[in-house]
């Protein structure tokens, strides 16, 4: 009969779903929000140190895919033009985290003042992070923008 019991209780442990800790969501989600600070900051070098050095980027005004540290670094010195008034505001996120590797999907905008009126920006974005020696570092960045809704 302990036999029995003692592989009952090792079936359902192994077949329960894995979720990641409440830490670790907050973790990606604190890693999405320095992000925000960095770009909001308009410094190319606080934005880049986010990144991995294996990372991928497809910039939402990138006409190419962004593979290397190089080319990372070049799509973001757009933030040395930027009006002081250039801002990012996150919206919605979906966070997942898988072990050392977790998601954020969601929504962001960027906006600006320009000619004395503001323009915004609403874009999507997906963040692929893996966490490397304590930090989680960005390893795949894709942003588009939101297509206006069907009428």
């Amino acid at each position: 009969m302990k036999n029995i019991l003692y592989f009952i209780a090792v079936a359902i442990l192994f077949s329960a779903p894995t979720y990641a800790s409440a830490g670790s969501k907050e973790e990606v989600a604190a890693a999405t929000q320095a992000w925000v600070k960095a770009m909001n900051s308009h410094n190319q070098e606080q934005v880049v140190v986010l990144y991995s050095p294996d990372a991928v980027l497809w910039g939402t005004r990138s006409p190419s895919l962004r593979d290397n540290p190089a080319a990372i670094k070049d799509y973001f010195k757009i933030l040395q033009t930027v009006d002081p008034s250039y801002k990012v505001v996150i919206g919605e996120q979906r966070i997942r985290v898988y072990g050392d590797m977790a998601i954020n999907t969601g929504t962001y905008t960027f906006s600006e003042i320009r000619d004395g009126k503001e323009t915004n920006r609403p874009s999507r974005f997906s963040f692929v992070y893996r966490k490397q020696d304590g930090r989680w570092l960005i390893v795949d960045h894709h942003s588009s923008a939101l297509p206006e809704p069907p009428k």
